[in-house]
């Protein structure tokens, strides 16, 4: 498998805001979560309730996007990244480690009891136009490369 661009994950791994987009019976939603990154796993760590919004759609439909923008006004500082994925509850063994990594980021979350939640991105978009303006960095899992190919032998 072709390697995250290491642009990328230090990108992933600098910011703690994302944007996750989910979806039920054709409505799409948007939420803002605080995140961390772990690169060894390719997976989006957060915390959210059972009682939200976008919980209960992950639930039901766990193929998510997400986004991640650097905040600025200047054009060839412009970086971000749009990701697809799938989303679920941690359990097992990763998540002690996740569970660990987002205390070190959010050492506030000590003092609640969080529910952690991971996105594994099967595709990752980075726009960095400090490389060139319109410079995209793009990853793809070679399953999703391997679904297009099918999709078009089928049809």
């Amino acid at each position: 498998m072709e390697p995250i661009d290491k642009l990328i994950i230090r990108f992933l791994q600098k910011h703690h805001v994302f944007t996750l987009a989910t979806s039920s019976n054709n409505e799409p939603y948007v939420c803002s979560c605080f995140y961390v990154y772990l690169a060894e796993e390719n997976l989006i760590v957060f915390t959210s309730d059972y009682i939200t919004r976008h919980v209960h759609e992950i639930e039901n439909q766990p193929r998510v996007a997400g986004a991640i923008a650097l905040e600025t006004m200047v054009t060839g500082r412009i970086q971000g990244i749009q990701l697809t994925g799938d989303c679920t509850l941690l359990n097992g063994s990763i998540l002690g480690k996740a569970r660990t990594a987002y205390h070190k980021r959010f050492p506030v979350s000590l003092l609640m009891e969080i529910t952690l939640w991971g996105l594994t991105p099967d595709y990752i978009k980075m726009t960095h136009n400090s490389l060139g303006f319109g410079k995209k960095l793009v990853w793809e899992h070679p399953r999703n490369t391997q679904k297009i190919l099918m999709s078009n032998i089928n049809n």
